[in-house]
């Protein structure tokens, strides 16, 4: 078992569809109340890529990559189309609160807060998109004296930030995936063209 850093076509992704998925708990008691909990700390999210396979090219592609994962032996990275940066079109150094420096602490997780108001959820980032990731201190840009490791999204500097300083990021990220089929399940519709009823993705969560 091992994950292989390699993104999964990007023309098929784009047409795909799938999000993230809660386990959560609900017991109605006897007065018709409800008593719920959550079984997760991280949502979990799925995907099915079958939906973006459009041509024979497509399914060759997809069928190559599987492959050479092994089926659901190997992970890999997957770009979501609707949430795969931690801000908008463009990402800045502001865009992600991920710590507050107190002086002696030098690594920092790359994170993406969902929500303001009632429960924030804090979603760690473990596959920045190499070469995308900005960092700033105190609301100034750090433009060296730091690394970022893309097999983790943990950013480390080399002087600690100071005391109370706000430490944030801006990236782009991938989810690390991998199948969740053994099986592909592959139909030729005609010369060139090519339908893959489902192909299930599942992320790692490390």
């Amino acid at each position: 078992m091992a994950f292989h850093a390699v993104r999964f076509p990007l023309d098929v992704a784009l047409g795909a569809r799938g999000g993230p998925e809660r386990r959560t708990d609900v017991v109605t008691l006897a007065s018709g109340t409800e008593e719920r909990n959550s079984r997760w700390r991280h949502s979990r999210r799925r995907y099915n890529a079958g939906y973006g396979v459009k041509s024979r090219a497509d399914m060759q592609a997809v069928l190559a990559f599987f492959e050479e994962r092994r089926g659901r032996l190997h992970g890999f990275l997957w770009r979501d189309g609707l949430d795969y940066s931690s801000g908008g079109a463009v990402q800045g150094p502001n865009d992600q609160r991920i710590g507050t420096g107190d002086g002696s602490r030098t690594s920092f997780q790359l994170s993406k807060t969902y929500g303001a108001s009632f429960d924030p959820y804090l979603r760690p980032i473990t596959r920045p998109a190499a070469g995308s990731v900005r960092v700033a201190v105190a609301g100034s840009e750090v433009l060296s004296g730091w690394t970022v490791d893309v097999a983790t999204g943990i950013v480390g500097f080399s002087v600690a930030p100071a005391n109370g300083a706000a430490v944030t990021a801006g990236f782009l990220f991938d989810v690390p995936v991998r199948f969740d089929t053994d099986r592909l399940d592959i139909e030729l519709t005609s010369f060139d063209a090519a339908e893959a009823p489902s192909i299930p993705l599942v992320e790692i969560l490390s």
